[in-house]
């Protein structure tokens, strides 16, 4: 199956830099270019794309209002944030806006193409140094060691014992084969428990799966 990618950068050689490592992929195919937000939002009611990478910093509408737009009208589309800024302001924006990804233009291809193709498949992706900063800052806006809030009690209650030890180890920031390794189950019964978990929960992805877990103090960056 076809993974079908729109670029979306203001910068026309960053563009055909996508592309060329797209188009050496069998299942990766670039559906269009847009060079500012408005066309992202635009292009992605025609195209419908599986996968929007977005630049931030655009003339006009940038990539942290197209990626909400997005996100609000095409949920159907998932969109992979990319910028050469390593700044927590646009992480965590995006995050916000919906974005299902956040990596740094300089990542390595195989890097990309691996974060598009989880992103496809309904995963998350942030950047290992993000990750950091983002669990900090929620450590950072955590109430002093005592006793979970009740509602933090009561959201957990409907997971099994298993599935918060799921939870546990993906706000560790482990993939789903790292899990099984440490939980010793195979891949596929923990994508399943991880299907569960957000189902539960209620949550978009693994991103707010993280940011669950750390607000009511299931796990603490360590």
């Amino acid at each position: 199956m076809t993974i079908r990618v729109l670029l979306v950068d203001d910068q026309p050689l960053l563009r055909v830099a996508f592309t060329l490592v797209l188009d050496s992929q069998p299942d990766l195919a670039v559906a269009g270019e847009a060079e500012d937000g408005a066309g992202a939002v635009r292009m992605v009611g025609e195209h419908r794309p599986d996968v929007v990478l977005m630049d931030v910093r655009m003339p006009g509408m940038d990539g942290i209002e197209a990626t909400r737009r997005i996100v609000e009208e095409f949920p159907d589309t998932k969109v992979l944030i990319m910028t050469t800024f390593d700044l927590d302001e646009y992480a965590f924006a995006g995050l916000r806006a919906g974005a299902s990804g956040f990596l740094l233009k300089n990542a390595q291809p195989a890097e990309l193409l691996s974060a598009i193709r989880s992103v496809a498949a309904g995963d998350a992706v942030v950047a290992p140094r993000i990750t950091r900063r983002l669990l900090d800052t929620f450590a950072s806006q955590l109430p002093a060691d005592g006793g979970a809030p009740d509602r933090a009690e009561s959201a957990v209650e409907v997971l099994t014992t298993r599935e918060r030890s799921v939870l546990v180890q993906v706000a560790r920031g482990l993939s789903n084969a790292e899990v099984a390794a440490e939980l010793f189950l195979a891949e596929a019964t923990v994508k399943t428990h991880v299907s569960r978990i957000l189902l539960k929960l209620g949550l978009r992805d693994r991103v707010q799966a993280v940011v669950f877990a750390y607000e009511n103090r299931l796990v603490r960056p360590t």
